[in-house]
């Protein structure tokens, strides 16, 4: 898998006691409430901006389930307005940081002097089948790992960049290829050897696509915020998009480091690029994939 480290949700003695989807989903009710709280709280002290100031809170996750959801809950552990807007997103897998950030600036566009928060915890070793010996489980076992990230969006600041489109893209008949199949022992994963073949010959020409629409090519883009979705992946995307090698290296830096983070992945990487000078005017995009097989894309420019 090309990976060297990940973090786990639990001492990793945990994993080989007998468990089932009730002990999993509660260790996952637990930790995402204590994770979730500790990075919207580093956020909005690093950025300076209050929790009464935050008009939208989206979130997502793909790994537990909870109703009332995360979002609901942090209502009650920091100091949100009580009429603060909230959309908890669930099913979009590791497009859901993208497609967070997307659908967060869609809610800004309509009230460009808000604050919006995206939160993605994805906690995927709680997800673990022991039972499962197939060649999709041995992968995903090896490949995801656990983490969560927070992004704050609103009016424009310095070496920061701005949304400037984003673009959903759906490939029919594709349920297949990525997701989740739900019974007694939890979440079962839906993996087939087919992703690398729809990230070069389905999502590649879509994004070739959606760059052309605004006057851009691959070569016009100095930062890659790619999700990594497994090495064979990652190479898959180089290939369609003719990029040099050095152009998906934060995202293979990421994955070696602390494997795939479903949608947090993407903000990972994003959290990188954050911390590099940039040039003013020089553009980015920030791309993911999720099941069935999907896509987003979300141009940026600094």
């Amino acid at each position: 898998m090309g990976i060297q480290g990940r973090h786990l949700s639990l001492p990793r003695e945990d994993y080989l006691q007998p468990s089932d989807f009730t002990g999993r989903n509660q260790a996952f009710g637990r930790v995402s409430r204590e994770l979730g709280e500790k990075v919207v709280t580093d956020l909005l002290r690093s950025t300076g901006v209050a929790a009464e100031q935050v008009d939208f809170l989206v979130y997502t996750s793909v790994t537990g389930l909870s109703v009332p959801s995360l979002d609901a809950q942090l209502m009650n552990l920091l100091p949100f307005r009580p009429d603060l807007r909230r959309l908890p997103l669930f099913g979009l897998g590791c497009l859901g940081g993208a497609a967070g950030t997307a659908r967060l600036a869609d809610l800004l566009r309509g009230s460009p002097e808000s604050y919006g928060l995206l939160l993605s915890v994805e906690l995927c070793s709680l997800t673990l089948q022991p039972q499962d010996l197939s060649a999709a489980n041995l992968v995903a076992s090896g490949l995801f790992g656990d983490g969560a990230a927070a992004v704050l969006m609103g009016p424009a600041r310095p070496n920061r960049p701005r949304v400037l489109a984003t673009r959903s893209v759906f490939f029919p008949d594709s349920e297949a290829v990525m997701g989740w199949d739900i019974g007694q022992h939890g979440f079962s994963i839906v993996l087939s050897p087919r992703v690398p073949h729809y990230a070069e010959h389905h999502l590649g020409p879509a994004l070739v696509q959606f760059l052309r629409e605004h006057g851009l090519t691959p070569g016009d883009i100095q930062a890659w915020v790619a999700h990594p979705g497994g090495p064979k992946v990652v190479d898959a995307l180089q290939t369609a998009l003719q990029l040099p090698a050095e152009a998906l290296q934060i995202t293979r830096d990421s994955l070696q480091r602390v494997g795939n983070l479903s949608s947090a992945s993407v903000l990972f990487i994003l959290h990188e690029f954050l911390q590099r000078p940039h040039q003013p005017g020089e553009y980015g995009l920030m791309l993911a994939m999720g099941p069935a097989f999907c896509a987003e894309l979300v141009l940026l420019q600094w």
